[in-house]
């Protein structure tokens, strides 16, 4: 009965509305649904369909912005599907043809950090709706910056760090780019702030990965401290997690033993178990087969014995 009530609102509203306010209220009704509820994509189990699929995704949350740009949920979507693409498919592919095609990887390197940056800025307009000068703000004293937001914007929070976080990452010798870094932090730290379970350990998780990232030396105790509470926080159902602790940790240290046990551990999540983690853990584990088939470029004394990867 409640939902013939609201069908019946909803039409009356429509049938009243002139014209360009109904143009309007059509988009927002579609933005609505593209980001509210659970992801068609995140749960699939195809990545080559949800890699064909993306793009169109991408295309249309963009055309809807373009005429109705300061949609928030029309924002965090191409924010994440941005982010999520450039992660799976052309960062992935760039690390993958780094081995034998080095102009390939280059070119792929910098289509991945435009894509980044495209997530990034929907990101930052999202927030922006809020506070003001943020974009500026963050630039010259991140840490101030930050303090205002609140924890309703979450997840805006985490995925402005993610994307240009990982832009940074595939920015290769890009001076400019590492020096957001600070950025990268005080988002994710304003996040961890708010809320440190956030998501089911995602915050820690990241903390992970930007560790990865950094060029310096790894701080083992701390990275150890965030895959902890991260296990804890996904109940051991995120296979990323292990990843990101071999490759933050064990590859630096060169720790062959440790590298091969988490890989078997990434492996041994079911992508079923979660259907809502579903393709973040499938590119895991497809992320843990291409690192176990190289594992001898990565941990180079060994103690003779073969990778174990599935």
């Amino acid at each position: 009965m409640r939902s013939f009530v609201r069908a019946s609102l909803v039409i009356a509203a429509v049938a009243t509305a002139p014209a360009c306010s109904l143009k309007t209220y059509a988009i927002n009704m579609v933005g609505d649904a593209l980001s509210t509820g659970d992801s068609v994509y995140e749960t699939d189990d195809d990545l080559e369909l949800i890699g064909a699929a993306l793009p169109f995704g991408l295309k249309l949350s963009e055309s809807l912005l373009a005429q109705s740009p300061d949609h928030p949920g029309l924002l965090l979507t191409a924010c994440r599907g941005f982010t999520l693409y450039s992660y799976a498919y052309v960062g992935y592919a760039a690390e993958v043809a780094a081995d034998d095609d080095l102009d390939r990887a280059r070119a792929l390197r910098v289509r991945a950090r435009r894509l980044y940056l495209r997530a990034f800025d929907y990101c930052i307009r999202g927030l922006e709706r809020s506070y003001p000068g943020l974009a500026r703000a963050l630039a010259s004293d991140p840490a101030a910056a930050v303090a205002v937001i609140k924890s309703k914007h979450l997840p805006l929070l985490y995925w402005s760090a993610a994307s240009l976080g990982l832009a940074i990452s595939v920015a290769k010798g890009d001076a400019a780019m590492l020096g957001r870094l600070p950025e990268v932090r005080a988002l994710l730290d304003r996040a961890l702030t708010l809320d440190e379970s956030w998501d089911e350990g995602a915050l820690h998780e990241f903390r992970i990965v930007l560790a990865a990232a950094t060029p310096t030396a790894p701080d083992v105790a701390l990275i150890r401290h965030h895959y902890t509470r991260a296990l804890d926080l996904s109940h051991g159902q995120s296979a990323s997690v292990h990843l990101a602790y071999a490759e933050a940790v064990s590859v630096p240290l060169q720790n062959g033993a440790e590298f091969r046990e988490l890989l078997q551990r990434t492996l041994a999540v079911d992508p079923d178990a979660t259907p809502s983690n579903r393709l973040v853990n499938l590119l895991a584990h497809r992320r843990a087969h291409w690192l176990a088939a190289r594992f001898d470029r990565l941990i180079l004394e060994t103690d003779g014995e073969e990778p174990k990867g599935r």
